[in-house]
Formats: structure tokens, C-alpha cells, sequence
């Protein structure tokens, strides 16, 4: 297409017509989850099948011999060394684009063997925008506060007393290492004995962000920085830490987004930074689709920010099915549109006011139900993809086979993912399945409702597995998130 893109019309058409094979190459599909329905010969290579073959657009080559994956990365470097995955690219033509939720420098060259053009930038430049303390200096850049806080090397509780002192941070004090996942890089310390429990995690940074502990409520947001400026999906809460989801503190297990999750001024305030945030990360040489994480003080009401995902991240199914991706697009689709090379020139202030609207706001949850005890066993029944139903008592029971969450007719029903399957090891924090929802997850103290109880009580009772007979070689429960 060589006209100019000035509208979403224009856009649609384009990827509506699109003939470039374009992947997302990962674990699961989850992350783009209903992407194939906007994109003409878009495929997800996956190295899970949550579908049973079932999903038309979903491509699961067979086990070959690997190495014990300890990153999705090495999943998507297993992936794309495949006979069967490199048969598959080969036989659509085409110039195939790659697109992944992680990814490094061996995948890069991986995909560039492959004749493949990956639309993300560099990995090195996602590293380094990934680090927590240069999230900060960003932030700090942009005019986007964080949480009052110092980045310091601390090899001892007492130096960290004296550089929280100095920073006027006080002493019930929170520490982040540079990368991971929250649940397992963030460390609330009010004493030295909290200090000793996570010594090894924190004396052996050359860096930590420590920040004054505040009172607050978590919420997330996506945005895509692009020529035309910066788009900004709308404000989700989060689910995290819960007992029933999940056995890490902190960790986060769900998201819910509705109109009344957040007062209009905390919303208006985390749009505006995430715009000037995404300014900014052009700025940088980054571009595309990112996530930021953000803390919402209730004693105050002010809004910082908290962390930076530069990928789409376990959010961008909820933010790609809201109300304004049907209104508009999903998106994910902007970011597409910004690797394309396809000369556009879209109106950005007019489409994130129109986002803005409560009406482009629906009601929608998801749970991320990891298996919470410290046994392991070999699943030998687990519920399949599809739709849920519960009954007036509570109880759920498989209702048919679908792939698409809007299929879901009413709070009574849900889509479930299955992630971990018959055959699979099932070990403490190890991923179970998503379930979507209707409606809220969590009541107005942000604790799971009774609804949303008996629907991860009800997945839950229907795996089955069994004893570990013999020495086995189990996955190290924590190793790494595959969402």
C-alpha cells in the first residue's frame, strides 16, 4: 500500500489486505491473544499447545531433544532452530516479520538467518530500558516521577539506613533489584532481620532503587510511541500477591479493567505521564509498544510512576480486547503499523481523547492461576481451552470448545487457557492457566470477590495428577514466568 495512512480506516484496510506473513513467535499465544482476527496471515509458532490442535492460526511444532529452557527467550531460540517451524516460514514465503514477547541477541540472528525482519527494537536497547534504575532516569527526563527514592550500591543494612537517611527516605523502606519480575525482585525491609532475608539479592547489585514505602494501590497501562506521537490505552488495575493465585508476595496474577477503577484525575494523570513517558522513550531511540507500571498513593492521590515493561507483557490481552480496540483498533495494531514502514500520519491527540471516554471503557477481568502448593506431581487430567460455566451453587464445569474470549455471554461464564496440560509437571508457581472473565475479579477493597474464588476453586479441582514414581528431572520451581 503506498498511499499515506491518515486514519484507522486506512489502517484496517492495510492489514486487512496485508499479505507479509507476519509471527508471534513465543511460548503461548497468549499475549496476542485475537490478533489473527485483525491481521491478514498473521500465525502464532508456539511452543505449548493450550489448544490441542484445535486453534486454526496456532502452530505447534513437535518435542524435539533441547536443554532445559531457563528463559522464554531459549524457547524462542529453541523455536526458531526447528525443522518443522523453519519448513513452516519457509513454505508461506513472503518477507516473514518475527514478533516475540522476549527476546535476545542470539534470537535476532536467529531470525535474521531466517530472512526474517524483527518488528521490535534491539534487544540491547529493550535491555537497557528493562533496568529499573534506568526506568527512573528516564522518568526523571520526561517530567514522570517515581516513588521518592535513591539508586545506590548497599553492601550492609547500616549503609542502607544511612543512604535512606540522606535521601529523607525514613526506615520502612522497599528495594528493587534491577531486573525480573516484581514478585521476586522487590524486598520490603523495616528491619535487619527483613535485610538479612534478602542479603544475597541486594548486596551483590551494582545498583538498587530504594524508595520511601508508601500506602498504595498498583495500576497499569499500555502505550505505543510512534512517529505520530504517543497512543495510550487505558488504566487496568492489578491483581497481586493473592493466596488463591499465587505463592509469591507481590507477584502480580490478574488484571481488571472497568470505568470506575480509578477516580478521573488519577486516570488523567497516569495518561499524561504515560504520553510524555512514550516522548521520551523516543527520545531514547525506542519506539513501539511498551507497558508502565504505576503506584497510586491513597493518602494523596498522587500517581508515580513504578516500573517499565519495554514488550507487550501479560496486560495486552486485556488492553487489545477493551471497548475502543472494537471502536477503533487494537493496540498492537499501531505498533505493527510503526515497523511496517508504511508512511502514516495519524491524528494521536484526537484518537487518546476519544480513549479517554468512559464509554470506550468495558468491564473485563483476568486471573493467572498458578498452582500454589509446594508439592510436585505429573498432571494426568487438566480442563481444556474453551468456555466455563457456573452454576447457581458455585460450581463450574466445561461448557465447549472456543478460542475467542468475546464468546463469553455473561458473568456466568468464563474462557479458560490452559497453559499446563496432561503430562505436564505440576510444581509450585508453575502456570496453570488464564481465566477471563465478565465483570470485576475483585471487590471495592481490591480483595478477590466470592465470584472470582469459586471460579479458580473450580479450575482448580479439575486437574488431577499423580505421584513422582522415580527420579525425575522437574523444572526449578520460579525459574521463569512464560506470560
Amino acid at each position: 500500500m503506498s498511499q499515506k495512512i491518515r486514519t484507522i480506516a486506512d489502517m484496517l484496510l492495510m492489514f486487512h489486505r496485508n499479505e507479509r506473513p507476519i509471527y508471534f513467535i513465543s511460548a503461548t499465544n497468549f499475549n496476542l491473544l485475537g490478533i489473527d482476527r485483525w491481521v491478514n496471515r498473521f500465525r502464532y509458532i508456539s511452543y505449548i499447545d493450550c489448544f490441542d490442535g484445535r486453534h486454526p492460526n496456532v502452530f505447534v511444532p513437535g518435542e524435539t531433544p533441547h536443554d532445559e529452557f531457563e528463559s522464554i527467550e531459549d524457547i524462542n531460540n529453541y523455536l526458531l532452530q526447528h525443522k518443522e517451524v523453519i519448513d513452516l516460514i519457509e513454505r508461506r514465503g513472503g518477507r516473514p516479520v518475527a514478533t516475540f514477547l522476549m527476546f535476545d541477541e542470539k534470537t535476532e540472528a536467529l531470525a535474521k538467518e531466517l530472512g526474517m525482519d524483527v518488528w521490535f527494537p534491539p534487544a540491547a536497547l529493550r535491555q537497557r530500558c528493562d533496568n529499573k534504575m534506568e526506568t527512573v532516569r528516564i522518568g526523571n527526563k520526561a517530567g514522570v516521577r517515581s516513588v521518592p527514592n535513591t539508586l545506590q550500591k548497599v553492601t550492609s543494612y547500616a549503609e542502607l539506613l544511612r543512604v535512606a537517611e540522606g535521601a529523607g527516605l525514613g526506615t520502612d523502606l522497599v528495594v528493587q533489584s534491577a531486573f525480573g519480575d516484581s514478585g521476586h525482585t522487590t524486598f520490603f525491609i523495616a528491619s535487619e532481620a527483613d535485610f538479612e532475608k534478602h542479603k544475597e539479592d541486594i548486596v551483590g547489585e551494582a545498583e538498587v532503587k530504594i524508595m520511601k514505602r508508601i500506602n498504595c494501590r498498583g495500576a497499569t497501562l499500555e502505550a505505543c510511541a510512534t512517529q505520530s506521537g504517543t497512543l495510550v490505552g487505558p488504566l487496568l488495575t492489578e491483581v497481586v500477591g493473592a493466596q488463591e493465585l499465587t505463592p509469591y508476595k507481590g507477584g502480580w496474577c490478574g488484571n481488571e479493567i472497568f470505568p470506575g477503577a480509578f477516580s478521573e484525575q488519577v486516570r488523567a494523570k497516569a495518561r499524561a505521564m504515560a504520553e510524555r513517558f512514550g516522548n521520551q522513550l523516543l527520545e531514547e531511540g525506542y519506539r513501539g509498544y511498551f507497558d508502565l507500571d504505576f503506584l497510586v498513593d491513597q493518602d494523596t492521590g498522587d500517581v508515580y510512576l513504578g516500573e517499565l515493561n519495554p514488550r507487550i507483557c501479560g496486560a495486552s490481552p486485556m488492553t487489545n480486547h477493551a471497548a475502543f480496540a472494537y471502536a477503533d483498533a487494537p493496540l498492537f495494531l499501531f505498533h505493527l503499523l510503526e515497523f511496517s514502514g508504511v508512511p502514516f500520519d495519524l491524528n494521536v491527540k484526537e484518537i487518546n481523547d476519544r480513549w479517554a471516554r468512559p464509554e470506550f471503557i468495558d468491564s473485563w477481568s483476568q486471573l493467572i492461576i498458578k498452582s500454589t502448593s509446594n508439592q510436585i506431581d505429573q498432571v494426568v487430567n487438566a480442563p481444556p481451552t474453551g468456555i466455563y460455566h457456573m452454576a447457581g451453587d458455585g460450581t463450574i464445569g466445561y461448557q465447549r470448545f472456543d478460542y475467542e474470549r468475546r464468546a463469553i455471554d455473561s458473568e456466568r461464564e468464563a474462557f479458560f487457557l490452559r497453559i499446563t496440560g496432561p503430562g505436564d509437571y505440576r510444581y509450585q508457581g508453575a502456570d496453570l492457566g488464564i481465566l477471563i472473565t465478565r465483570g470485576r475479579a475483585m471487590n471495592d477493597n481490591f480483595r478477590l470477590n466470592v465470584r472470582s474464588r469459586d471460579w479458580i476453586r473450580g479450575i482448580q479441582r479439575l486437574y488431577a495428577g499423580k505421584p513422582i514414581v522415580k527420579q525425575e528431572h522437574v523444572p526449578t520451581p520460579g525459574t521463569f514466568k512464560i506470560l
